[in-house]
């Protein structure tokens, strides 16, 4: 938090983190990073923090109780004050399943990400993939199975119909927790136990051998800025937490693949954006795959693994990669996403 005295003139910002999810504590680094990206001359900044129904607005060392009816917070001087804008970091519920955004929607507060729709169908990545299928995105094969049904569960028809190796994940949730890697038919059902424990839904997903690219994007009124393409090579069987958080993986942006490559990925991640409707900053996660054809030539797959509508942001994580590599600056970014929702200053 970043105090100043001249309020009037700085617009309040709430960076919203914590939410319930496994990720909770990644959210609150995410706070931090845009904190520091965000250009306190410009915005006056409180971090607010959301455990269940406990809304706590971080002030110093002290936790103040958010006024929920107008989602109110205080100043330091002790004044109650409303923010102009809400930059939502929460990675899972309530944040990236359109719940906090129903909620600001009702109350008149903008806020930095997509609307109730997009995220709700984001955050389902069985919807998602069969939606975006229908608009011509390559995908992997799936299937769903929601908890009550696992009774019904015939490990020889996924596999017959998926195959071995695959992946199983939490169906509804932004994190990488829960998710197995699955190579015989004996891992299979403790894998979907283990997902449960994160979703009441969980997604089989077929296993794509290839190279791992992730691409962000953002739109306003004025502009369209397609970031640069990251490459990722885990250190481990494939992009799991301790890949992702814990540095057990090389994240190499630029990509190190072709031109040609690189203008598709990029053109792909617009192209998702548009569909969707997004808004503010999203990454799209991609499997390049490979294929021979009968004359020996090579051809490209570029499939669509997860859309992130709230993507981590430490000064380490993807995005901000993305935005140095561009020759961005930070806080320009943030700027464009909430003066596109408030108006300039």
């Amino acid at each position: 938090m970043t105090k100043h005295t001249d309020r009037q003139r700085r617009p309040v910002v709430a960076i919203v983190c914590g939410g319930d999810s496994s990720e909770h504590d990644v959210s609150l680094r995410s706070a931090q990073g845009i904190d520091s990206f965000i250009d306190h001359s410009r915005y006056e900044t409180y971090i607010v923090e959301l455990v269940g129904n406990r809304w706590e607005q971080h002030l110093g060392d002290e936790r103040i109780p958010v006024g929920r009816e107008h989602f109110t917070l205080s100043d330091c001087e002790g004044n109650r004050v409303r923010p102009a804008f809400a930059y939502i970091t929460i990675h899972g519920t309530p944040g990236e399943d359109g719940k906090l955004q129903g909620y600001f929607d009702m109350i008149g507060l903008p806020y930095s990400t997509s609307d109730v729709l997009v995220e709700a169908m984001t955050f389902n990545k069985f919807t998602l993939n069969q939606y975006l299928r229908g608009f011509g995105v390559s995908v992997s094969e799936s299937l769903l199975v929601r908890k009550g049904q696992k009774e019904q569960l015939n490990e020889d028809e996924i596999i017959e119909r998926i195959g071995l190796p695959c992946f199983v994940k939490p169906n509804a949730g932004g994190s990488s927790f829960g998710v197995s890697k699955v190579k015989t038919r004996q891992q299979l059902r403790p894998a979907i136990d283990k997902a449960m424990q994160e979703s009441d839904e969980v997604m089989v997903e077929a296993f794509m051998a290839g190279t791992e690219l992730t691409c962000g994007c953002y739109k306003t009124k004025a502009k369209s800025v397609v970031l640069p393409v990251t490459e990722v090579v885990t250190h481990n069987e494939f992009f799991d937490y301790d890949a992702k958080y814990k540095n057990e993986s090389d994240e190499i942006t630029p990509a190190r693949i072709s031109d040609a490559l690189r203008d598709r990925v990029q053109a792909i991640t617009s192209h998702i954006y548009d569909i969707l409707g997004c808004h503010g900053l999203i990454r799209v996660d991609y499997i390049v795959t490979t294929t021979t054809d009968a004359d020996g030539a090579e051809h490209k797959r570029i499939n669509m693994l997860e859309v992130n509508t709230t993507p981590g942001m430490t000064a380490t994580s993807f995005i901000p990669q993305q935005v140095r590599a561009a020759g961005l600056q930070m806080s320009d970014v943030m700027a464009d996403i909430i003066e596109d929702r408030i108006g300039p200053l």
